[in-house]
Formats: C-alpha cells, structure tokens, sequence
C-alpha cells in the first residue's frame, strides 16, 4: 500500500473520503500507469464505494484487470481514449452498471459476459476495432442508448433486434461494414434515431416504418439498389423515406400502392398545389424540396472525437464570473463577399439583445485553427494577465482596463455625453474585481479576457471555417447555454443566406494561420460541402481534478422545435 500512496495519492485521497467519484486522466496518470505495466492498480478496486469511474485519455492504458468485478456499486465506467485491447469477462460481475463507455480503444471482441448487465443504459464501443457484438445482449432488457459506430461490425447478432428492447431509443453504427438489416427492426418500438451511414446496405426493409417513434435516420454513404430511395435518404427525408417505405417495401422502386394509396396520393398533390402560395406561412411539410432545404446540425459526440478539446475550469472563477460553456462548430463559409462582417455584426446584435449588453453573458469567437488545448479557465490578479487584445499591442490587463478608462474619458469630452461605445461601456463589468477571469492555451497565452475582449492571436479571418466558441457568465450556466444556442441558430441561418446568394468569394489578404488543432476525420468538411450543415462539435468543461462541470451540447441541448432545422445526433 506504501507504494500506491506514494504513486497513486488519488485513491488513497478517496479511500479516507469515501468518495463516490474518480476520474484520471492526462499525462501524469500515463506516467504511473507505464509503472504499473499499463494496468490500473490493485488498489483501485478496492473503493467499493465508487459509483463513477472514468480514465480517459491515457495510451498506457492497455489492461482493466479482473480486479475491476469488485467494484460492485459502479453504476458508470468510462474508460475512453484508451489503448485498451481486453475487457475482462469480470466485468459482467458489475450488476450495477448503467453506463459503460470503452470508446476510442483497440478492442477487437467484448465479453460474452456483458450481456449479463441487466441495469446497463447506454453502451459506446464506437471508435475500436470489433468484427462483431457478443450474443445475448437482448437481455440487456433495458438499453436505450447504443453507439457501435466506426468499428468493423458485419450484422446485428441474431436475435439482439427484438421486442424485449423496449427501452433502446438511439442506434448509432455509422462506418462499419454492415450487409444486411433484418426486418426484426421493426420490432424496436422505443427507436427514434437511427445511424446506418457509410455501410455496405443495399436494402432498407420496409419494416423499418413500422418503428412508430422513429424520428431520425441516416442511411447516407450506402449503395442501395433502388436509386429513388437513395436519392432520398441522402436528403436525410426522414419522414418522406419512411412513407416511401411503407407503400414500397424492401427498396422496391415506388412499390406496389393500394388503390386507397393512389387516391391517397393524389389528394396530397393537390393539397401541395393549393397551399404552394403559402408556403411563406408555414409550407408543407411533407415537401422533399424543403426537407432538402432544412439546415442542419450534426453533433460530434465527444466519444467520437480522436483528439477532443478540454476546457478545465479553476475554482478561483467563482467569485469572478464562474459559469462557462463551450464547443466546437465546423463548416462556416466567411469567404463570399461580406460574410464575415455579417457573422462579426450578428455577434454584436447578441451582444446587446440576448446577453443584455454582456450583463448577463459574454460571446467569444476563435478560429479553432489557432486554439492550442487543452485551454484553462482561471480568475488571475490585474497584473498577471496579459493579453494582445484585438487590434491592439500586447498589454497586461490593469493596463488595458486603464487605458480604456482614459479613452472613455476623452470621448464624453469630445462628444460632451455621457455615454461611450466599443470596449469602454463594458468596463462597469470589473468593478470592484480583485480578479479578472481569461482563457489560457497550452502556451500561457491568454486568447480571451471575458467581458472585454478577445486575444488577436485566435481572431477570425476570412478563411475561417472551423470555431471554437465559448460563452461566459456571472449569472447562470442556463443563460450561458441559452447564448450559445442562439449564437449557433445564427450561424446556420448565415451559412445558409451566404449559399443562397451566392457571393463573389473574397481571397484572403491576411497569411494563413498556423494549425493549432487537428481536425477530426468524423468532422471535416470539405471545401465544396453545400453549406447548409454544421458540425458541432461537444466540448466538455471540467474542474481542475477532471470532474465534469457541463459538456455542450448534451441531449437536452440544440433541441430546436422549428420546421427550419435538421439537428442529427
């Protein structure tokens, strides 16, 4: 025990808590893990308290140990980013166990035993190298989350597609080699998203309509015979698909229609024909055309990210300005004509409508290209923080905050009024503030001075298409969520009106900056992309010890009740 005192102080820290939670993660725990051969020490089992264990992020990490059975009252194991290339048969002795994510890892086979979890919720194993899923996980009665996606799985295992699942709402298997889905798909009455994408299908069975919830799908990237319903699918017409569908059957061209069906039909038509004059007000949604139109969000969930940004939150934010949520969004188009002034200017309406003049939120704006993670939010006193603040020299920040005082001045002077413009009016915002609270890269460059100012070195430029975003506030983590929602609404509906009219692109004056962070194969883009979809990618903000303080966007977030949006999870 002497020993793992001296190597691993964390679990001896939270053998004397009785902690309920343990997370490791990063560079030092590859360095003790190297130690131990590249497993988790034996002591670590011994916490039978533990409901929450997560080590993220450490290639050491190649073996769990059986030891991992006595952790009876775990109910979530996140073991992601990993090396990971076994998974004991001991985990099947976690009875307790409701969310299990191996994601990211080397793992070519799971344990029979898994199907033994009878609590287990949500099951990731995206991001490894498995040919197929163990039998019996249909006894995993009450699954509702499973994300298989970029693996090498071939088929479902022969009775896992059936009515005892119940509860199973979200498929994601995009990026595996999966021939055939059975008609037994049918049977998932609880499923609402499904992601079959970059496949080797050739049919959807008609079955798939009979899922009464189903609300998402994503066959994309798949060779289907019949070519109308490809055409369809990669439209992402979830609702036209699966009407398709239920007159058709098994991609059977336009199907054999009842004679109710044709009449059926042909009133639809002339529905569309009347209302198409109101289309302004509302239109038919049932139209292809405007399905095509919608504008999309894709979410990037963190488990699917290889090299995800980490935002870590110190405790001296609390007294200064303490909430903070952040993400990645990928794909703007900022080159036609005055696309970017549009972005900056729509920053600026957010600014003062929504954020009630940075009051009660502050938007800031990186070129992702330039983002050095992982990144730290820390309250420093005046005279530590220094910044190059946009389009002006590098300065310490009681040295801005002052020179900004002294321009204010002299513009009451000259325009003989009290109020002021641009930074000035923000100034209040510090008032009586012993610590001023910034953003810090993995270089000690300070990229963000909330509520004032950005660092020049992170600023967009035209040839920004990549984001990344953060949103701070004094006052609550729902505004700060509320902010960015919007402030990510905008930027499609801006994606969308730079497409729509077509602008004479704009080269860059400015050189092209340097890569800060690598963007992940799940998420790019390329340049020809039609502009109508955004990545967004999750970002997870932490405290100094790796606990999660909030990860944007979750389940609950992006869920936009408009006709306008297509968000794809």
């Amino acid at each position: 025990m002497a020993a793992t005192s001296e190597q691993w102080p964390e679990i001896e820290k939270a053998e004397k808590e009785k902690r309920r939670e343990l997370v490791f993660q990063g560079p030092a725990v590859d360095d003790k893990l190297r130690a131990c051969g590249g497993q988790l020490p034996p002591a670590l089992f011994s916490l039978s308290l533990l409901n929450y264990l997560e080590v993220s992020g450490c290639p050491e990490l190649r073996e769990l140990g059986d030891g991992v059975g006595r952790l009876s009252h775990v109910q979530s194991l996140v073991l992601c980013r990993n090396k990971l290339q076994r998974i004991p048969p001991a985990l099947g002795e976690l009875r307790a166990l409701r969310v299990l994510d191996v994601s990211g890892n080397e793992l070519e086979e799971l344990p029979a035993e898994i199907a033994q979890l009878s609590d287990l919720c949500t099951l990731n194993v995206s991001c490894n190298r498995l040919r197929e899923l163990p039998a019996g996980l249909e006894r995993c009665t009450k699954i509702a989350g499973l994300n298989l996606s970029k693996n090498c799985i071939t088929e479902f295992p022969p009775g896992f597609l059936c009515s005892q699942l119940a509860l199973l709402a979200s498929i994601s298997a995009a990026d595996n080699r999966i021939q055939e889905l059975g008609e037994e798909i049918g049977l998932l009455q609880g499923l609402k998203s499904l992601d079959l994408s970059n496949n080797q299908l050739t049919d959807i069975p008609c079955e798939l309509a009979d899922c009464s919830k189903l609300k998402e799908i994503n066959f994309t990237g798949n060779k289907l015979k019949d070519k109308r319903l490809e055409k369809m699918v990669n439209g992402c017409q979830t609702k036209s698909v699966l009407d398709y569908l239920r007159v058709g059957g098994r991609g059977g061209g336009k199907g054999k229609k009842t004679e109710n069906a044709v009449k059926e039909d042909v009133k639809d038509k002339k529905k569309k024909r009347e209302r198409k004059p109101k289309k302004d007000n509302g239109g038919d949604e049932d139209d292809p055309d405007e399905e095509l139109n919608k504008m999309m969000l894709k979410i990037l969930h963190i488990s699917e990210n290889s090299s995800p940004l980490i935002v870590k939150a110190s405790a001296s934010t609390k007294d200064v300005r303490q909430y903070i949520v952040c993400c990645v969004v990928r794909g703007m188009n900022l080159k036609p004509g005055n696309a970017l002034k549009r972005f900056l200017a729509a920053q600026t309406k957010l600014h003062d409508d929504i954020c009630d003049k940075r009051t009660l939120a502050t938007i800031a704006t990186h070129d992702m290209r330039l983002v050095k993670g992982p990144l730290l939010y820390d309250a420093r006193p005046p005279k530590d923080v220094k910044i190059v603040p946009l389009g002006r020299k590098e300065i310490f920040a009681k040295d801005l905050v002052r020179q900004l005082q002294f321009e204010a001045e002299e513009q009451r002077k000259q325009k003989k009024r009290q109020n002021v413009s641009g930074l000035h009016k923000y100034l209040h915002l510090l008032d009586g503030k012993e610590n001023y609270p910034c953003l810090i890269d993995a270089e000690e460059t300070v990229i963000s001075f909330p509520p004032i100012t950005n660092s020049d070195k992170t600023k967009i430029w035209k040839s920004t298409r990549d984001l990344f975003i953060e949103v701070t506030s004094s006052s609550s983590l729902q505004i700060c969520k509320d902010v960015m929602e919007a402030i990510i609404i905008k930027m499609a509906e801006l994606n969308k009106f730079t497409l729509e009219n077509k602008e004479e692109v704009v080269c860059d004056s400015e050189p092209e900056p340097d890569v800060g962070h690598q963007v992940p194969a799940a998420c790019q883009i390329p340049e020809t992309e039609t502009g109508t979809q955004l990545v967004v990618e999750q970002v997870r903000v932490t405290d100094i010890e790796g606990n999660l303080k909030v990860l944007y966007p979750s389940k609950t977030d992006l869920n936009l009740a408009t006709s306008s949006f297509l968000v794809v999870r």
